[in-house]
């Protein structure tokens, strides 16, 4: 019986005739075995490694400035969103007059009134009435001068809504008196420029009654008020309306016609 070694030297023999072990067996055994974990962690904690990782992640979470500005909007754009929120909500709220089937429905006819009465055109032809009726220098230097009002409001609500184009309040009902193109934009207000214009000049340049001067005091609270229940404008293009019918006044003092600019108009 053949001896244990006799046998394993037999086997070596036959699976290897040259007696040589096989290079490439080996190489391939030794690629089998898995590559210890503190060698990974050394690759993965090289400062190449790090930098390159953070490179790559730097480059992913890089955004547009104009997508940083969305996300991180400034404090002037915020407040100016909520502004015009508050303005949108607030408008629609007080237009009760915007519709027959609204809360004040009723009253739109009213309303409509209250429209006509600070129109310009009616008082344009009124003033242009006037001033050929009047007989007195004195007279007709007011009259002069408030046609010269009227005109110089036409012509800035005009330019003003022309740039900034912001349309009518989505209520509004397109059916107002004697209309242009430009009246298609809400801001300002004309009615409310013209109206605070127009109070104004009366109660500085004509002797009223106590009665009479509250009245036109609230005419022109009146007419700004009946904008925004129309749903003609919003409450801003009413409050800057306003503001600017008072700085159009101050311009109209300011360039005020007198007959020794306008001697031929102040002929008797």
């Amino acid at each position: 019986m053949p001896s244990p070694r006799v046998t394993r030297a037999a086997n070596a023999s036959t699976s290897n005739p040259n007696g040589k072990f096989e290079f490439m067996s080996l190489l391939t055994n030794r690629t089998s075995i898995p590559e210890p974990v503190s060698a990974r962690l050394r690759t993965s904690d090289s400062p190449v490694h790090r930098k390159d990782s953070f490179s790559s992640s730097s480059q992913q979470q890089q955004l547009p400035e104009e997508d940083c500005m969305k996300l991180n909007p400034s404090f002037l754009g915020i407040a100016l969103r909520s502004l015009l929120a508050v303005d949108l909500w607030l408008s629609k709220t007080m237009g009760v007059c915007a519709r027959e089937g609204s809360s004040w429905g009723s009253a739109r006819p009213m309303m409509k009134l209250v429209e006509i009465s600070g129109h310009g055109i009616p008082w344009i032809v009124g003033t242009v009435y006037c001033l050929n009726k009047s007989e007195s220098s004195a007279g007709r230097e007011v009259i002069l001068n408030l046609l010269f009002a009227l005109l110089l409001d036409l012509i800035l609500v005009g330019i003003v809504k022309g740039i900034v184009r912001r349309r009518r309040p989505v209520h509004n009902r397109m059916d107002m008196f004697a209309t242009f193109s430009v009246d298609k934009y809400s801001f300002p207000s004309g009615h409310a420029t013209r109206a605070a214009m127009v109070s104004r000049f009366i109660l500085n340049h004509l002797v009223l009654a106590y009665p009479v001067r509250v009245l036109v005091m609230l005419w022109a609270v009146v007419v700004s008020l009946s904008r925004v229940m129309l749903g003609r404008h919003n409450v801003t293009d009413v409050l800057f309306g306003f503001f600017m019918g008072h700085m159009q006044y101050n311009l109209v003092e300011y360039f005020w016609l007198s007959p020794s600019t306008l001697p031929a108009l102040f002929k008797a």
